[in-house]
């Protein structure tokens, strides 16, 4: 949780330069640096856009986004405006992580156990059905009952860069909690999409997602190394489920949860495996140094380059896959796929005419089903789990601190956009949705960040100071 061994040994070093400015970076370097999904540069491609939005400029700036783009091959063609594809072909890598991290931490982590791994999956149908009855009974019956799937959904990067604010003065079950939560909570959401937003779904394209995916598996259980045909696999999963006419961010966590969470030679056999290889790259490396003649020097560096490469893939079969993978679509995920989405959804223009509308049932139902019904639903659907022996709460994590990510929970931002767009369209209606998305992610950011602040344990105890 938070920045990475690496990083945290740079932030220690620079504090001897400028401890002011170092107090101020560490705080918001979990925004920006770590190994996780972070939410500064979404921050700051939001603010971007509802400056652009609102600007001389909201025009072209709009236009641009709502270009159409056309895929083909032969007479076949697929054709979605930019910031459509940008949901369909970027945002699945982002679930990607989603689905591998919360395998990992339900098969090796902190919810490995069942009933540790039932906590959030109580809390996630809690965090969905108590604000869906909460907008219901503010927005029921009028024209903004459609909106209803906005207050679903979990921001998940927004909620773990929060977390990581308070690095190791919070327990490490809090992040695998928020993550599990999240998960469950965005194939929620994403299973909304599917059968409420979607006008209709071809039956191909499931099973052609059904059998791509099958393909992975069946690699996997034969020990299959080459990355190049699971990453043909997935496309082919991706593409089934895009042609089947749900979102296409399902298919990046499907992908992620087929991702081995353990690796092909434990760290215990590998001196074992690869000592001999050790002393004969020893012997052939000497050897060369001290050969008499060119090609038999060619040789022996060639005998010595094979050791390397066998060393190589052993070293490499000691690394878990999802951690990897984890590792190479993160910065991708951070920097451009989620600030593209920002840039290309949120599109709030802050008129008299909207600004009226804060007190309609439509904001109104959004921001109470996601700042009052998330934490509520979280934290009581988590308590009757316990109560009844059906869950565990994680070793270390107190009734408040489940209560915080509750609140974080309401930061609905991404998947609560998308949705206010399927539900009500380009128009007034999206914008007032999208205000209450807005409003809400303030607040609940607020909140949790507050109920968190006060469960961590003091700096002094939790850090050690810095060297001098």
């Amino acid at each position: 949780m938070g920045l990475s061994p690496r990083l945290t040994g740079r932030a220690t070093a620079r504090a001897h330069h400028s401890p002011a400015a170092q107090a101020f970076l560490h705080k918001i370097e979990p925004f920006f640096a770590g190994s996780d999904v972070t939410g500064g540069p979404l921050l700051i491609a939001t603010i971007v856009a509802l400056i652009l939005t609102n600007s001389p400029w909201a025009g072209a700036y709009e236009g641009f986004w709502d270009t159409p783009v056309a895929i083909g091959f032969g007479t076949a063609e697929v054709s979605h405006r930019l910031a459509e594809w940008i949901d369909h072909a970027l945002l699945p890598l982002f679930f990607v992580i989603v689905g591998a991290d919360v395998k990992r931490e339900m098969v090796t982590g902190p919810l490995a156990h069942w009933r540790s791994a039932a906590f959030p999956l109580a809390g996630a149908v809690g965090g969905m059905l108590v604000p869906v009855a909460l907008y219901l009974l503010v927005a029921g019956g009028t024209p903004a009952a459609p909106g209803w799937g906005s207050v679903i959904t979990t921001d998940t990067a927004f909620g773990l860069a929060l977390i990581a604010l308070f690095a190791t003065r919070l327990p490490v079950g809090l992040r695998a909690l928020m993550l599990a939560f999240a998960a469950v909570d965005d194939v929620g959401g994403l299973l909304v999409i599917a059968f409420a937003y979607s006008d209709s779904i071809d039956v191909r394209g499931l099973i052609t997602a059904g059998v791509a995916l099958a393909g992975i598996v069946g690699l996997r259980r034969v020990g299959w190394v080459s990355s190049v045909p699971y990453v043909l696999l997935a496309l082919f999963v991706w593409g089934g489920v895009l042609e089947s006419g749900i979102h296409a961010t399902i298919a990046g966590v499907m992908i992620g949860l087929t991702v081995p969470v353990a690796p092909r030679l434990e760290q215990r056999d590998f001196a074992q495996r690869v000592q001999h290889r050790v002393d004969q790259f020893q012997t052939a490396h000497g050897a060369a140094e001290r050969a008499g003649d060119d090609e038999e020097e060619q040789q022996l560096r060639e005998r010595a380059d094979e050791r390397l490469g066998y060393l190589q893939e052993m070293a490499s079969a000691t690394r878990v896959a999802s951690s990897r993978l984890i590792e190479i679509l993160t910065p991708w995920v951070n920097y451009i796929v989620l600030p593209l989405f920002a840039l290309s959804n949120v599109r709030i223009h802050f008129s008299s005419d909207l600004l009226t509308m804060i007190g309609s049932p439509l904001v109104l139902g959004v921001v109470l089903g996601l700042v009052v019904g998330k934490p509520l639903g979280f934290l009581v659907f988590t308590w009757a789990a316990s109560a009844l022996g059906l869950a565990r709460r994680p070793d270390q994590v107190s009734w408040p601190m489940v209560m915080g990510v509750g609140a974080l929970a309401g930061i609905g931002f991404t998947i609560s956009l998308f949705i206010a767009g399927l539900a009500f369209g380009d128009g007034e209606m999206r914008e007032a949705a999208s205000l209450g998305v807005l409003i809400a992610s303030i607040l609940a950011a607020g909140t949790g960040y507050a109920i968190l602040r006060f469960c961590a344990e003091p700096r002094h105890v939790a850090e050690a100071p810095v060297e001098t």
